[in-house]
């Protein structure tokens, strides 16, 4: 793919960077635009379209991620350096490498512990302090709290189309952390059933849910009537509130927010294959991803910082990240309000800290899509209500459909993208679940369970985990880090943004990541079915912003592209570009008749 003597040698140099201290090179970049993931060069043939998961605008009063860009969608809108594809490795079939490992040996490599090491290895940022993360099964109870006390609670979601589906190489898990108040009573007693309503509480705020199913919990211990039957009794279900619970009762319920200390751990994991056959998730890490909310962003803040991103992405300017204070082992900055922090495998599996590119990659998918809620794409995810907390298990797990949909979100996909993966390879998934005309054998899909659609065979499993391995052994992150079997099929080299077909209207799509469990009442965000009018009318279930500032009441006059406008001033404005045009048409007929 390298043409040129000059770019080899650019890439010979960074790879002997690479294998050397993380620190010694913090901000040496190879890929200056490496937010825009592998995915984002897949070939749409003018049809199919991956694109929608992540790139998403929202009818208006929906949502606060002000992003709007599901018009690249569409098609192809990069810069200069970004129309070059630096993911290499997605061009290495590894056919030979993956030959030369035995079964044995990469089952005894993935089964090994290498995150035990980590704990309370002092760096600047986040500190690993979860107990047993490489066993959940001892590390969580079945309710998903951290058995050591440390305050983790892991939850059960449906994994995100399609770079985290085990058949593509991955396990992974999530786990929440509020800060200690929303784990106390007032007297500051760590209270386990306040804990979990204060999760609830702000699992509705992201979901935009007027109530929720809670465990059994009885009301009179806490003093609240949370179900709303005006009785102090047993509860099985909260109604929507706008403070949090027990010591952190001062603290605002934000909209599509979560409170200022959030931490979520997020690991991605090899495939493991037991004596059965089954697939389950590793002992070892692949990663270890960390993030921190430090700061609440008022809506106007976040609109400046969305319409910013817009105006460089059309100035093409490239994108640059801070290293969070203090730099650079706390991690990325990512404008709204997070700090990011990543492990990775280092040559011989330990885990090390991400050097400045490394972490640079995972900021496009937590800071400039539209798709995502508050810079997270698991928890809005999770499984809802009470029988969503617990390690993630995608055994008997429906294929549940997202907000404004009627079918599966699985046999959504596969419908809209042709295919099991974004670069249509994965030829066991097109094997098992499409027809031979290449349609989608809806009767078999309806009828599985999530592990059953998304689990791949014994052979594949082992295959991924051999061919991640040598890129762990090259160190070559920043050539990619998608295991690819086989040659490359459906994926741009480089993009000639002049002559690519790009995908008509209607195969552009609305897309809530949300998903319509069997608790849920979702709120309309199907753009067919939530027609906005002026003035803003918010949609059943949906939380009307409750302004705190008067920064936060004039929100929507600030955005110059968010497309919020008073119905009085959006009228007048078309008035006037009314008379401009009635009066240039006169100018011009004027001139006309006097010539």
């Amino acid at each position: 793919m390298l043409g040129t003597w000059q770019q080899q040698l650019q890439r010979l140099l960074w790879g002997a960077l690479a294998a050397g201290s993380w620190s010694a090179h913090a901000e040496t970049m190879y890929n200056h635009e490496a937010v825009i993931p592998p995915q984002c060069y897949t070939q749409t043939a003018g049809k199919y379209n991956p694109c929608y998961i992540c790139h998403q605008s929202h009818p208006q009063g929906t949502r606060i991620n002000y992003m709007d860009d599901a018009d690249i969608q569409g098609d192809y809108s990069f810069s200069v350096i970004g129309a070059t594809n630096h993911w290499e490795n997605l061009f290495q079939p590894r056919l030979a490498e993956i030959a030369s490992v035995t079964d044995d040996s990469i089952l005894e490599y993935v089964r090994q512990d290498n995150y035990s090491a980590l704990m309370n290895t002092a760096v600047a940022g986040y500190t690993p302090d979860l107990t047993g993360l490489a066993d959940p099964g001892v590390a969580f109870d079945d309710q998903g709290f951290a058995r050591d006390g440390s305050g983790w609670v892991a939850f059960n979601y449906k994994p995100l189309p399609s770079t985290f589906w085990p058949t593509n190489g991955n396990f992974d898990d999530v786990i929440i952390r509020l800060p200690l108040a929303f784990r106390q009573d007032t007297g500051g007693n760590e209270n386990r059933a306040l804990y979990l309503l204060n999760l609830s509480l702000v699992e509705m705020a992201i979901k935009d849910l007027d109530s929720i199913s809670i465990p059994v919990t009885n009301e009179s211990l806490i003093g609240l009537d949370l179900d709303g039957d005006n009785l102090l009794g047993t509860a099985v279900r909260m109604l929507r509130r706008d403070q949090y619970l027990g010591a952190a009762a001062d603290k605002i319920v934000e909209r599509q927010q979560y409170p200022v200390g959030t931490e979520f751990i997020h690991t991605v994991r090899y495939l493991d294959v037991s004596g059965d056959g089954s697939i389950a998730p590793s002992r070892r890490l692949k990663e270890l991803r960390y993030s921190r909310k430090y700061r609440t962003l008022s809506e106007v803040a976040l609109r400046y910082v969305f319409n910013q991103e817009q105006r460089e992405k059309a100035e093409e300017k490239l994108p640059h990240y801070s290293w969070a204070k203090p730099a650079p082992q706390a991690g990325m900055n990512n404008k709204l309000g997070w700090q990011i922090q990543g492990w990775i495998e280092d040559e011989s599996g330990d885990l090390r800290l991400q050097n400045y590119e490394e972490n640079f990659f995972c900021m496009g998918c937590h800071t400039t899509i539209g798709t995502h809620i508050d810079s997270t794409l698991a928890f809005p995810r999770k499984v809802t209500g009470a029988a969503g907390w617990g390690y993630i298990n995608l055994k008997g797990m429906e294929d549940a459909p997202n907000y404004g949909e009627k079918i599966g979100e699985i046999a959504t996909y596969l419908e809209r993208v042709g295919g099991g993966d974004e670069f249509r390879q994965n030829g066991e998934m097109t094997q098992r679940w499409f027809n031979g005309d290449g349609s989608v054998n809806s009767r078999a899909v309806g009828q599985a369970d999530v592990y059953t659609l998304l689990i791949p065979s014994t052979e594949r499993a082992l295959a991924l985990n051999k061919a991640y391995q040598r890129t762990v052994s090259e160190q070559s992150f920043y050539l990619g880090r998608d295991a690819v079997l086989g040659e490359p099929v459906n994926v741009f080299a480089t993009v000639d943004q002049d002559r690519v077909p790009v995908l008509p209207a209607n195969r552009q799509y609305h897309y809530d990541l949300r998903l319509q469990w069997p608790d849920l009442s979702p709120v309309i965000s199907d753009p067919d079915s939530a027609v906005v009018e002026e003035p803003v009318i918010t949609p059943p279930g949906t939380w009307q912003p409750t302004p705190d500032s008067e920064e936060n009441e004039n929100a929507a006059n600030v955005s110059e592209t968010s497309g919020d406008r008073k119905g009085g001033a959006f009228s007048f404005a078309v008035l006037l570009v009314f008379l401009a045009l009635a009066a240039t048409l006169k100018r011009r007929v004027s001139q006309v008749a006097r010539s």
